[in-house]
């Protein structure tokens, strides 16, 4: 077999991979006839058909004429509305319905998928959708709505917060919003070729933090290491690819190599008389990269780059089956885990060994039940089975309930915490399920599972919030140990209490593991000490107001205070005095916006004579004036707010003028403005003369709009030459717009960014040069 050398040919492979029976959208013969991924592709009749199919496959004897109709509504609402791709923008919520089906999802879920873009996109409304689908639909395809329009990628830390908040609030109210949302991500993934390389980048990122961990929470691993593949290849092509060819490179070597371990198991499964299947696979992209950049190795030195998998009937089979694998091959050590007694978190099971083959090549064999894999494949999707209960309402049952917990545990950290930046840092902490459990036990021999690396005193707190608070030492197997030993698998562990424990020390912080046992010390120092830092907070908001002359009385009213616990997450005012005492907060931050919020209430009212009264006062000294990184800089005139016009946009350089309004502040303007030269003699009073503070503009290496007009002979390749000059230059273009007259002649205004005149004169110097341009003027109002 020759190796893929193109990107294309790797992309032909990964959609061929896509596509094939095993994986989440595999096609196959639909009412009697092969359907080619292209034609289904384009054919929203022909997904239809793959969706009905995929249904029938599950639930052969479930009445579709709901998805049916969700098929009509949606195609006929989304109408002539097309994806980046040239695709009807129909095919989108027939794959993510495709998906769904492919988790054997119910059919409201699957109708909530069809219709989760129409409410924001099309005419159709919530009302709507509740009329003709019911209740519950309505609440499922509002909760996606929703979801759609948070942005994970934002940098402020607040809004992250926030928007996490509101997702984790929306997967509590119903666990099928995100899996719906999952699908949703699933498919844009899978078409991000259309997307711009930022916005590839800005995606594969927000996919890697949030959706591909939350995917592993709920076990449905079929999508989690799509979604991580995926990211690896927008947020690193080239890693990617490079690494897709390494791969490749021996393909059919490591085949030979699979199908022969997977005849001799079947083989001897079949001896021993354990009816078992047996299947050969390579393992993912993504956890390959993982592990080459975890232990700093090359593909070549990464030997499990493969598993084989046996899937038998039951329990008692998973051991039997070790056993005689154990006895064919033999075990590497240290490298067999049971997750069948001591399941994951996400209740994933199987039985994990590595063992080496008879020519010396290592390769891991993973054993689990069919219902296991199930489990392990399509997670809390696999089992999402309703029961009725008494008052007629739908219940998840106690497997899901199970499976939740953790979702249980952040609603709690939600209750529980006002800092945002510490809510985040539990989240992602709580998210990144790279490392692997520890398992441990305690002296009556019950089972905890811990993330690998962590002390007795995350044990400690794993058993009670009171029992690590009173933590003074622990023993393991018996024997004393530091309070920072690394738990391993299979210890028992003691902790030991004393009442007169004064409580966790800081140092714990940079000890433990667990994000549980970080989030308790945290609330035990925050509760032991709120009185102290609410009184230091009082204190350190008083001392700036008085440094700043602030009038406290003025702005400390309960108004005021609720905008600045809703900007930073707090949930009263205590909580903001206390962040500012252990200096969670500045108190110049919280001082500002209130002072803001004031000023909103109390903004003066300048009359004719104030304003002349100003311009007096102002005109003794010259106005100087520059647009710094902050903002823009003023010398000569105090107390007034300052604006650059935007009918001719001043920049460095520009002779300028300053024209006092009433109630807007201070207007720079050039002063060959068309505005400025049509004043009436009442209006010319209220001119200041101004100036460019030359330091502070050079300095700041400001940013301007500036718009220009262009006159030019209308021929094919004029707007790219104006784009190649822009680039070449890497200036920021904001705004475009092309006339053409009956005669030929082009009319184009365009505004774009610069630092100064100097820079503006060199850009209209080089579109003079354009083939075919007759005059450039600046826009004068």
């Amino acid at each position: 077999m020759s190796e893929i050398t193109t990107y294309e040919a790797i992309d032909d492979r990964i959609a061929a991979d896509l596509l094939s029976p095993d994986s989440l959208l595999g096609l196959e013969q639909v009412d009697g006839h092969a359907v080619k991924a292209k034609e289904a592709y384009e054919d929203p009749d022909a997904l239809f058909r793959i969706l009905i199919s995929r249904i029938r496959r599950y639930h052969p004897s479930t009445d579709v004429s709901m998805i049916e109709k969700a098929y009509r509504i949606a195609r006929e609402a989304h109408g002539d509305q097309y994806r980046k791709s040239g695709e009807p923008y129909i095919v989108h919520p027939l794959w993510v319905a495709i998906i769904l089906a492919n988790l054997e999802m119910d059919k409201e879920t699957i109708v909530a998928g069809m219709l989760h873009d129409v409410v924001e996109d099309t005419h159709i409304d919530e009302e709507f959708v509740r009329r003709e689908f019911g209740e519950e639909v309505e609440l499922l395809v509002n909760g996606v709505t929703k979801l759609g329009q948070l942005s994970y990628s934002s940098d402020k830390l607040e809004v992250q917060a926030e928007n996490l908040r509101k997702m984790f609030l929306a997967m509590a109210k119903d666990i099928r919003v995100i899996i719906i949302k999952l699908a949703d991500r699933l498919h844009n993934m899978r078409t991000l070729q259309f997307m711009t390389p930022e916005k590839q980048k800005e995606k594969a990122k927000e996919t890697m933090d949030i959706y591909a961990p939350i995917a592993q929470r709920l076990g449905i691993s079929k999508i989690k290491t799509e979604l991580d593949d995926l990211a690896l290849k927008y947020s690193q092509p080239e890693t990617f690819f490079d690494l897709v060819q390494q791969i490749n490179a021996r393909k059919t070597q490591r085949e030979e190599f699979v199908q022969q371990i997977v005849k001799e198991v079947s083989a001897h499964m079949e001896r021993a008389g354990i009816r078992a299947e047996v299947k050969g696979r390579v393992k993912h992209f993504f956890s390959i990269y993982k592990k080459m950049v975890n232990q700093d190795k090359t593909v070549d030195q990464i030997y499990d780059l493969f598993a084989v998998r046996i899937i038998v009937d039951s329990v008692k089979d998973c051991y039997a089956a070790l056993g005689v694998i154990h006895e064919m091959y033999t075990p590497v050590p240290g490298r067999f885990k049971d997750y069948v007694a001591m399941p994951k978190q996400n209740m994933y099971q199987s039985l994990h060994t590595t063992l080496m083959s008879s020519v010396g090549q290592p390769f891991e064999i993973q054993i689990r039940t069919q219902e296991m894999h199930k489990t392990a494949e399509y997670g809390i999707a696999a089992h999402w089975k309703y029961k009725e209960s008494g008052d007629g309402k739908k219940n998840v049952g106690s497997q899901e309930e199970e499976k939740l917990s953790w979702l249980r545990q952040i609603l709690e950290w939600q209750r529980d915490m006002s800092d945002n930046r510490e809510f985040l840092n539990l989240i992602k902490g709580d998210l990144d399920l790279f490392a692997e459990d520890v398992y441990c036990f305690t002296p009556q021999g019950d089972v905890k599972n811990l993330p690998n690396g962590s002390t007795p005193i995350d044990f400690a707190y794993a058993i009670h919030s009171a029992v690590g608070n009173k933590m003074v030492g622990a023993r393991v197997n018996g024997k004393l140990v530091h309070i920072d030993y690394k738990i391993q698998n299979g210890d028992r562990i003691e902790i030991l209490t004393s009442q007169n424990s004064r409580g966790p020390s800081r140092d714990w912080l940079g000890i433990v593991k667990s994000t549980q046992a970080k989030n308790k010390i945290n609330q035990w120092f925050k509760k032991e000490f709120k009185e102290g830092n609410i009184v230091k907070g009082k204190e350190m908001i008083a001392a700036y107001c008085k440094a700043k002359a602030v009038s406290m009385p003025q702005v400390m009213i309960p108004k005021y205070q609720a905008v600045v616990q809703n900007k930073y997450g707090f949930k009263d005012w205590e909580a903001v005095l206390a962040a500012v005492g252990h200096g969670g907060l500045k108190e110049g931050q919280i001082v500002n916006r209130l002072v803001e919020e004031y000023n909103k209430d109390h903004k003066q009212e300048l009359t004719d004579e104030v304003v002349l009264e100003r311009v007096a006062e102002a005109a003794k000294n010259k106005v100087h004036i520059a647009k710094s990184k902050s903002g823009i800089v003023v010398k000569g005139i105090d107390d007034m707010a300052v604006r650059f016009s935007r009918c001719c946009n001043p920049v460095p350089g520009d002779e300028i003028v300053g024209f006092v309004t009433r109630g807007r502040g201070l207007s720079i303007h050039r002063t060959d403005c068309v505005n400025m030269i049509h004043l009436t003699e009442a209006e010319r009073n209220r001119l200041i003369d101004a100036e460019w503070e030359t330091d502070v503009v050079e300095k700041a290496g400001g940013r301007y709009l500036a718009e220009i007009k262009m006159y030019a002979q209308d021929r094919q390749g004029l707007l790219m030459e104006m784009s190649k000059i822009f680039t070449e230059a890497e200036v920021d273009v904001k705004s475009l717009n092309v006339r053409t007259s009956k005669k030929g002649t082009a009319t184009i205004e365009t505004g774009f960014i610069v630092n100064g005149r100097e820079e503006l004169s060199r850009l209209i110097q080089k579109f003079r040069q354009i083939e075919g341009v007759i005059d450039i003027e600046r826009t004068t109002g």
